[in-house]
């Protein structure tokens, strides 16, 4: 019997299997032209889906992770996504066009989607409600820690060695987790609670979905700010160094930006017992839409502002969305806790599959300036603000017909 772990270890423990995602995007920013150099292009564009392409696979990953770990358990399905991250990495460092790249990319998005899927499914075996939504804070803070340092580390290996040796720190840090995982993390999802895995098991929690308007509607809206934030994490390396000339400072700039989000997603731990999920979610909403149009009304037409302009509207940006990722996973999992691994699966393949398109077509104008960056998420706030008020109805009136009910 493993001896169950406390719960800052559990915190500890998720945190890192969603942080490897982190480190495969983040570490490699620094070195997307040298990448580009070696694979035989130099547009900006092909560059970008290094980083959005992997997204790819941590979208249609979890269709098959999720659902079989609802029938087997979680941690098997933890185990083979390492393996194929690690195949994965070496198709990566001995690709030599830009397709075999694309396709590694692809590839270790899927192996790492069952860690980042499974660890989601995980928590929510363990918790619930605004608790949940706690604990999955608190993991997100930890987990941010990675993007602080991972572009330094980034540079440091490129300074000193070459980008293949990125990819062999991936590969280091990985199996050192996941051996940690396998000595101290006890299944969560017991032998009763197990579906019995069959060829409908998908559609069964597809229909058990699609009955909650609650879970559709908040995983749309995490797609439109997943969207959104993906367009920074694709194209930043590209603003700040070639737009801004601000080669070195780039890791510190992105690694201080990531700091602004983890001081947010750690008050959200504290507020959110205090304030619940709905009014964090709503005041974040309304200011990460609000910040957007206001910067896109004072630089509209004209060239990219002073860089601290920048880094203010990006940082209280971010400081909104540090309010959010962790509460509408939350949200959108409570009414479907009873198939949690496949649940965690389908919307997260849903807002995955809906933040790739909005990451490349919203990267591919920012050539000359960081404007559409802002445009975009305005207009993603904006639909998100309408799906918001929409679900607050529905809520209303399953409040008001339960308590006709009831009398």
């Amino acid at each position: 019997m493993q001896k169950k772990p406390s719960q800052l270890e559990f915190i500890a423990l998720m945190a890192s299997l969603m942080s490897i995602v982190a480190l495969a995007i983040d570490a490699l920013l620094p070195a997307l032209n040298f990448i580009g150099f070696s694979i035989g292009t130099t547009a900006s564009t092909d560059t970008q889906l290094l980083i959005t392409m992997i997204f790819l696979g941590l979208g249609v990953g979890p269709l098959l992770f999720g659902p079989i770990s609802d029938s087997l358990g979680r941690k098997p399905m933890v185990y083979l996504g390492i393996l194929i991250f690690i195949i994965a990495s070496f198709i990566c460092i001995y690709a030599k066009s830009l397709e075999v790249m694309i396709a590694g990319r692809i590839l270790q998005g899927i192996g790492l989607s069952a860690p980042r899927t499974i660890s989601i499914a995980m928590v929510r075996d363990t918790f619930n409600g605004d608790f949940m939504a706690r604990i999955m804070s608190f993991i997100t803070v930890v987990f941010l820690l990675v993007p602080i340092v991972a572009p330094a580390m980034g540079q440091f290996v490129l300074n000193h060695y070459n980008w293949q040796a990125i990819f062999y720190i991936q590969l280091l840090f990985s199996i050192l987790i996941s051996f940690w995982f396998w000595k101290r993390q006890p299944e969560t999802l017991s032998k009763e609670h197990r579906i019995k895995f069959t060829h409908h098991i998908f559609i069964d929690g597809l229909k058990e979905i699609s009955k909650s308007k609650v879970t559709i509607g908040f995983t749309i809206i995490s797609g439109f700010i997943t969207g959104s934030f993906m367009v920074y994490l694709s194209t930043s390396q590209y603003i700040f160094q070639e737009q801004y000339m601000l080669k070195t400072e780039f890791p510190y700039i992105f690694a201080g930006l990531a700091v602004a989000m983890g001081i947010s997603t750690f008050l959200n731990g504290s507020l959110v017992l205090k304030y619940g999920m709905d009014k964090l979610v709503t005041v974040a909403l309304t200011s990460f839409f609000i910040i957007s149009l206001l910067y896109v009304v004072l630089f509209y037409n004209t060239s990219n502002p002073h860089i601290g302009f920048l880094l203010l509207f990006f940082g209280l940006q971010f400081s909104s969305i540090g309010f959010l990722f962790g509460n509408l996973r939350a949200l959108a999992m409570e009414p479907i806790g009873h198939i949690a691994g496949i649940g965690a699966a389908i919307t997260g393949f849903a807002s995955t599959i809906m933040a790739v398109p909005i990451s490349t077509y919203i990267g591919s104008f920012t050539e000359d300036t960081a404007l559409p960056l802002f445009v975009g998420f305005s207009i993603c706030g904006f639909l998100s603000i309408l799906i918001l008020v929409y679900l607050k109805r529905v809520k209303f009136k399953e409040k008001k017909l339960a308590l006709k009910t009831s009398i």
